[in-house]
């Protein structure tokens, strides 16, 4: 119910505090289900109907004005991801022979990917203690609250460029060792001034949008090795590695969750966010154990850098625009992005439940773990029973129970499960369970749809555009909601309306549903093909 995250927000920005119970499409794998994403991802790279003449921008390669690109084509599977793959088979991930073997083979990667996305759940700790800082020392409203913990989310709806950047301007000769030490001490730097004794919210605001956006470029990085690591291999090479991913993502919000809410309630925020500038260094030692070599830029000309950077990044919004124009790709991204940006009323809901019904912080710390695990079985419903049924049909009947048991949010407000005999505790808890499973099976048909809806040569590159175009959904999402909250004039003493507000939000989620004539009829046929093509490749190898 409350803190089991809003999918995007919580995968974006892990110090959103606007986490109310069900929001349809936007509930948590804490927060990793983004990781599955990859698994499909690298079956996009199979696709055909991409002209031949966009090639690979995702890696910043640049196609001259007028060449003739005929001859392009994707490269086949990398001396490196072959290593990969056979480590990946023999060593299960992370168990070498001996110590010497582990430290001289692609393991390393493992471990920086394993440490950045553990990281990502780590910062979970941070949650409620931001949400505290808001409500209770800046005594804000919870309109304006919903507003500037959205405002952080804005790094997240760039990705691309943190990608481009990474790829084309190699610092100090590293294209990924030196972003991640950058993402590492900016994220401390930012954690820090935060724990410390400020009492000017655009300050904090500023350094938490900081923090964002060291998690959001750390984890643009991070994909960036996934897919190089990924490319040209089997399903099997993917799905262990988004596997891993997802592993070391949850493990952090697990370990987070509870804490979250009872070191603030036996300390305070400052100090939770003294702790929380600890994590942001492990990224930092991720850098440290990639096997990369130095290079120079292939793009950026050191001589004149803004020069050549121009036409660069030209070139890289034409050939997205290529792609995105595509209406078999326009409309689909038009649906997604509608899904995400239905209002909601996470925050005003928190403040009720803290003001009105007296939930502690450590309660809403239990509550978080809860929605953790309980994200964990989504995932696996999803996997288990419908990763083969058609995804119009789970788009709409997610949003339709979603609906139906996100009403339940106005039995609480009207104490009607009192009146049934259930405390307002055990109704919180149960509920959160019943509504973080139903909102990640309702959000796995989105980063399904995204990662198939990227053509051949464009992969890393949309599908990052893509996550930035959820985010930006989420973004306004979050923007109405506060509206709205304004508007029926909910604040942090006054709960009147409260109850039309939750019933107006949780019904807009149907609003998408007649959009859903946009997805392309051949998303699930294309899935069929694709497997059948992959098993008579396998049977063929053997």
């Amino acid at each position: 119910m409350i803190f089991h995250q809003n999918i995007v927000r919580a995968h974006t920005d892990p110090n959103s505090v606007g986490q109310g119970r069900f929001t349809l499409a936007k509930l948590s794998l804490s927060s990793k289900s983004h990781r599955n994403a990859r698994y499909m991802s690298s079956r996009a790279t199979r696709r055909r109907g991409m002209p031949n003449v966009i090639n690979k921008i995702g890696q910043a390669d640049v196609v001259d004005e007028g060449a003739n690109t005929s001859h392009i084509s994707v490269p086949k599977r990398s001396s490196k991801g072959q290593k990969v793959l056979q480590s990946l088979r023999v060593n299960r991930y992370l168990w070498g022979k001996s110590a010497s073997d582990f430290f001289t083979r692609p393991e390393l990667e493992l471990v920086a990917i394993s440490l950045v996305y553990l990281v990502q759940g780590l910062l979970g700790l941070s949650r409620l203690a931001v949400f505290t800082l808001f409500k209770d020392e800046l005594h804000m409203s919870p309109a304006t609250v919903g507003i500037l913990t959205g405002a952080t989310m804005i790094p997240w709806v760039i990705k691309p460029v943190y990608g481009f950047l990474s790829d084309s301007v190699p610092i100090g000769g590293y294209k990924r060792r030196s972003y991640l030490i950058l993402c590492g001490a900016l994220g401390a730097a930012s954690w820090l001034v935060v724990s410390g004794p400020v009492v000017s919210c655009p300050v904090i605001v500023f350094a938490l949008t900081c923090g964002s956006l060291s998690t959001a470029c750390a984890d643009v990085v991070a994909d960036s090795i996934v897919v190089e690591l990924s490319r040209g291999g089997p399903q099997s090479t993917a799905g262990s590695l988004q596997s891993l991913c997802w592993a070391s993502q949850s493990t952090g919000s697990i370990l987070s969750a509870y804490f979250s809410g009872s070191l603030v309630q036996l300390y305070g925020p400052r100090p939770v966010f003294l702790l929380t500038a600890c994590f942001p260094l492990l990224v930092t030692v991720a850098a440290t154990v990639i096997p990369e070599k130095r290079i120079e830029s292939k793009v950026i000309d050191t001589q004149d850098p803004i020069k050549s950077l121009v036409p660069a990044l030209k070139n890289q919004a034409v050939a997205l625009w290529d792609a995105i124009s595509q209406k078999s790709i326009l409309y689909p991204a038009i649906f997604v992005f509608l899904w995400q940006a239905t209002p909601t009323a996470d925050t005003a809901m928190l403040y009720f439940e803290t003001n009105e019904l007296g939930f502690s912080t450590e309660f809403l710390g239990r509550i978080r773990l809860l929605a953790s695990i309980a994200s964990l079985i989504g995932v696996g419903v999803y996997n288990s029973f419908l990763k083969d049924v058609d995804l119009k049909k789970i788009f709409l009947w997610t949003a339709v129970l979603g609906t139906g048991l996100g009403m339940t949010q106005l039995m609480l407000i009207t104490g009607v499960n009192r009146t049934l005999g259930i405390s307002n505790e055990l109704f919180a808890l149960s509920d959160s369970a019943l509504l973080t499973v139903l909102g990640q099976v309702s959000f796995m048909p989105v980063l399904v749809l995204a990662a198939r809806l990227c053509p051949e040569g464009v992969e890393a590159t949309l599908f990052a555009t893509l996550m930035s175009l959820l985010n930006g959904g989420s973004f306004l999402g979050s923007a109405l909601g506060s509206g709205l909250t304004g508007l029926f004039g909910v604040t942090a003493e006054s709960f009147d309306n409260l109850a039309p507000l939750i019933a107006l939000c949780t019904l807009l989620t149907l609003a998408p549903l007649p959009f859903l004539r946009l997805l392309p009829e051949s998303v699930n046929k294309d899935n069929e093909s694709e497997d059948k093509d992959s098993d008579d490749s396998d049977n063929n190898n053997n």
